[in-house]
């Protein structure tokens, strides 16, 4: 059964009736979406200047719209690796309940309407930042560096951190200082929170033959960049603080996030090793790290949002 359903994800004959609306959204791989557009929400609020609320409301959209074509497109093309892994093999494509073809057209269909209609809402700038982050995912990341380099993640995690950017830019016009440093917070997160994820499912990505990093180097260099990247990422979140370019609320909320995460990652780093290096808790301070990395991320643009509302 599993080789029929193979069979017809890359045949391209499974038909519209056969998925679901629910396959069709999970195409667009909605839980990173959801992060992806309060990053770029809160770029939007903070930006100085207006943008009519149904203006503003289509930038927001447009970010949404296009990033889930971006994850469209990722599933499209890494169908064989989701095959492959455990946790990604019951994803609508290999599963055979939605066609390679239909996918790469949904996506392309997608990206390109994102891009236009944020150009004719908003500005220039706005739409080219929005095109930018989808091509820098898809080929700059998918295609070129997934499959070939250990530093995938760290490379293509700039993917990731450009809605801050666009959110501004569709309010402004052009790109400040501010969402710049956001986008450098986003860009030094991601690989500690990708890399404790692939601490526990390094057996999918070696099976899959992803060079993800505790593939390649181990889990014991793994634990040292992930506490490594949170020593960087906590002064730098400070940064736009110390740069008086927000207020004490955000200082305060990026002090005391930043420096929470990196106990979470010395406990990461700390954690009970055999003599490979292999986790003798089941990865467990891994585990809390990646769920915490996501809650650190929501709160600390919350907090970004809240200090420019308070003043």
């Amino acid at each position: 059964m599993k080789e029929a359903a193979a069979s017809l994800a890359f045949s391209g004959t499974t038909t519209l009736d056969a998925s679901s609306a629910r396959d069709w959204l999970e195409l667009l791989k909605p839980r990173v979406v959801a992060l992806v557009v309060f990053t770029g929400l809160v770029g939007l609020m903070v930006a100085p200047g207006h943008l009519h609320p149904v203006l503003a409301f289509t930038a927001v959209l447009c970010i949404a719209v296009a990033a889930g074509a971006a994850g469209a497109l990722n599933m499209w093309y890494e169908r064989d690796l989701d095959a492959r892994m455990r946790r990604t093999a019951a994803r609508p494509i290999p599963a055979g309940r939605i066609a390679p073809g239909q996918a790469l057209g949904f996506g392309l269909t997608l990206a390109a309407g994102s891009v236009v209609v944020m150009a004719l809402a908003t500005n220039a700038v706005a739409a080219g930042v929005l095109a930018l982050s989808i091509v820098f995912y898809v080929l700059v990341y998918t295609v070129w560096l997934k499959r070939r380099t250990p530093q995938n993640i760290v490379i293509g995690g700039a993917a990731g951190a450009f809605p801050p950017v666009i959110g501004w830019a569709a309010v402004t016009g052009h790109v400040g200082l501010l969402p710049v440093l956001m986008f450098l917070v986003v860009f030094l997160w991601t690989p500690p929170h990708f890399w404790a994820l692939s601490l526990w499912a390094h057996g999918d990505y070696a099976r899959a033959g992803v060079p993800m990093l505790p593939v390649v180097a181990g889990a014991r260099a793994t634990r040292r960049q992930i506490f490594l990247y949170t020593l960087i990422l906590l002064p730098l979140s400070v940064l736009p603080w110390a740069l008086h370019l927000t207020g004490p609320v955000y200082g305060v909320a990026a002090a005391a996030l930043g420096a929470w995460f990196v106990v979470a990652a010395w406990r990461v780093l700390r954690d009970a090793q055999d003599t490979a290096g292999v986790s003798l808790t089941r990865d467990a301070p891994a585990k809390a790290l990646f769920r915490y990395s996501l809650l650190y991320l929501f709160v600390l643009f919350a907090a970004l949002a809240m200090d420019r509302l308070v003043g």
